[in-house]
Order: C-alpha cells, then sequence, then structure tokens
C-alpha cells in the first residue's frame, strides 16, 4: 500500500488537529474523544430503556473485539442483524464502544473490531504509527475483519445473512477494503464516513454485491470531492446500488465532536440516514 502523500498529512493535522480517526486522519484532536457525541444523537423513547450485554471477545489471533447486543426480557427473541464496527485513529477506545452500544439499542449485534492488537492511542503521533502499522499490513487487517464477520456468523444470535460493516475515517477506509475482499461470505451492506484511501476504479469496486453507503464533507482535504464523485460514478457504473451523501461546508471527521470541524447537525443527520439505510438494506431485506 503506498503511503499517504505527505503534503496532504501536513494539511490535515494544521487543519484539524482534530480529526478524527482514519486514515491518517486525524481528527480527534489532542484528545481521544468519541467519533460522534452520543449525547447529542436523537434516541427515540423505546430505544433509551434497552438493555444490553457486552463482552470482551477473542475473534481473531490476538484481536480481542468489543460485542454488545440487545437482550428481550423474554425468549421471543430471534436472530439479529449485525453489523462489524471500525474504529477510527484512536483504536478501540470507550468511544468507539459507546458507538456500538448506541447502535446495539437499536436492535443489532455489533461487535467493534480491534485493528491494533490491543494498543490504544492517547495522542496523534501514536495514533500515526498505529494507522500506519495496520496499513502497512492490510492482509492481516483484512484477516481480522473476515474473522470479525464469521465470529458473527457463528454467534447464535445473528441472522448471517444480515451482516454489515461501519467505519469512520481509517476505519471507513477498511470498512471498503472489507467490502473488496468479502467474496466468501458476501455482506449486507457497507458504511464509510469520509473513509480513506478512497478506492474510485471501478473494476475493483465491482467486487462489491451489495448496497453503500458513503458519507462525505465537500470541503474535506484529505478526499477531494472529484474522487467522492468518481467513487459514486464508478459504483453506478458497476451497477451496485449506493448512496452518496457529500455535506456542504463542511470538512474531513466533521462528525468527531474533539475538532474544529465538528458539525454537529450534518452529524444528527448523517446519523439518520445511516440508521435509515441499515434498516432498509439490512434489516427489512
Amino acid at each position: 500500500m503506498s503511503r499517504f502523500p505527505i503534503s496532504i498529512v501536513i494539511s490535515i493535522i494544521i487543519s484539524s488537529i482534530i480529526f478524527i480517526p482514519n486514515y491518517i486522519v486525524f481528527v480527534e484532536g489532542q484528545s481521544a474523544k468519541p467519533v460522534t457525541n452520543v449525547s447529542n444523537l436523537s434516541l427515540s423513547e423505546d430505544i433509551v430503556n434497552v438493555s444490553l450485554e457486552n463482552k470482551t471477545v477473542q475473534y481473531f489471533e490476538d484481536a480481542q473485539g468489543y460485542l454488545v447486543y440487545p437482550v428481550s426480557s423474554n425468549d421471543s427473541q430471534g436472530k439479529l442483524p449485525a453489523v462489524v464496527m471500525i474504529h477510527e485513529w484512536w483504536g478501540l477506545n470507550q468511544n468507539i464502544k459507546d458507538m456500538a452500544n448506541l447502535l446495539a439499542k437499536q436492535g443489532f449485534v455489533v461487535l467493534a473490531a480491534d485493528l491494533y492488537h490491543g494498543k490504544v492511542a492517547d495522542s496523534p503521533q501514536l495514533a500515526m504509527e498505529l494507522v500506519q502499522m495496520a496499513r502497512n499490513n492490510q492482509n492481516s487487517s483484512i484477516a481480522n475483519l473476515q474473522a470479525a464477520v464469521k465470529h458473527l456468523t457463528l454467534a447464535s444470535n445473528v441472522d448471517s445473512t444480515k451482516i454489515a460493516s461501519l467505519g469512520w475515517c481509517f476505519g471507513g477506509g477498511q470498512s471498503l477494503q472489507l467490502a473488496l475482499n468479502s467474496q466468501e461470505h458476501p455482506l449486507a451492506a457497507t458504511i464509510l464516513y469520509y473513509g480513506t484511501p478512497l478506492v474510485t476504479d471501478k473494476e475493483s469496486l465491482a467486487k462489491i454485491k451489495w448496497p453503500v453507503l458513503g458519507i462525505f464533507g465537500d470541503n474535506d482535504e484529505a478526499i477531494p470531492i472529484s474522487e467522492v464523485n468518481q467513487f459514486g460514478t464508478s459504483l453506478n457504473q458497476s451497477g451496485i446500488k449506493n448512496e452518496i451523501d457529500i455535506y456542504k461546508g463542511v470538512g474531513h471527521a466533521f462528525a468527531n465532536p474533539s475538532g474544529d470541524n465538528y458539525a454537529p447537525k450534518e452529524t444528527e443527520d448523517a446519523w439518520q440516514k445511516t440508521l435509515s439505510f441499515l434498516k432498509k438494506y439490512v434489516v427489512e431485506t
């Protein structure tokens, strides 16, 4: 895998040392805050009090993930849809676990994967090192995520035909990489928030046989709007159902509350689009 151009890396750091997650995307600022501010996202009354069960699971070699799912007071609960959630550049920290909990309350079994082998960054410098490690060992990262999917397929409470992936920034790019390498176990949907690097090659994207949701900002210095448009065009030309949402006036990591690019209104809208997309293509199919 080629390294991210140093000019863009510097640009991202300057414009955000705030940023969020993945790509070398650096946004979370100087502290590891959540990708999205859970307290700011709308919660309907029917899910606020949903009971959850969570545990740490060994799903791949030395990788332990965070598994969480809703529990019912009776035994009538059937198999549930599931999501492999992929962390931003900070790693599998409490922020990602909070997002997993939030999604689980919507009726999903969520496995938050760990591509850093137990390490969590507390500084941009360490986050960069961990990102480079994961990207320089992309085959291992893909195998890690494939193992997360397999773990969910074997779970007694999961419908193995309804497994999606979701990630932000670095995790968004890995969500796309998983989609390009899931021929043995097709996914139900792929979701990426300003995922980097963004694959735009039509022949490569043609490997995907399920719907894709892409969330982007038109002021993203890490992902030119021309690339986003080409991404959508290539998906269309390959006959892949997709929804590409480009938010005006916001930059990279706009869904990260710890940075100057944070846009709460757009973040809320993007989250609702994410839930609607999952409901349409994963839950109801």
